[in-house]
């Protein structure tokens, strides 16, 4: 995939890959390279900001859709960012508390025109795992 971090903010997560190693029979971006970019973006920014907070917990994709809206030609770039009305402030809190919480992140493939090509809206989960083995005993 020659997938590559491009820019973090408290916001997003960019990733970038070239179309050469996801290209399909028809000459644009494979679905399945698509599907794979978008998730690993998500689960990147939410991983990034554990890290931030000094948080060590395993994260999972616990559910996603994805939308194909249009191919894509050239280089891939896939940016996460929160679902509206999702906070990290809240995410870290619940965890902090449970040992696991859930956040929404939706990722996009963005056209030249800014138009998406693809979206995925998923659902991480975060579980702290050395909480949850202490707990099963």
């Amino acid at each position: 995939m020659d997938l590559r971090f491009v820019a973090h903010d408290a916001q997003s997560l960019t990733v970038t890959a070239p179309l050469s190693p996801n290209i399909n029979d028809k000459g644009c971006a494979f679905g399945g390279s698509l599907a794979s970019i978008l998730t690993l973006a998500g689960w990147g920014l939410v991983c990034l900001e554990l890290q931030q907070r000094g948080l060590s917990a395993g994260v999972y994709v616990a559910d996603s859709t994805i939308r194909y809206l249009a191919p894509v030609w050239s280089e891939i770039t896939a940016v996460a960012r929160l679902a509206d009305g999702e906070s990290f402030d809240g995410f870290a809190g619940m965890l902090a508390v449970r040992g696991r919480s859930r956040i929404s992140v939706v990722c996009e493939v963005p056209l030249p025109d800014g138009k998406p090509a693809a979206v995925l809206i998923a659902r991480f989960a975060a579980i702290d795992e050395a909480r949850s083995r202490k707990a099963a005993g």
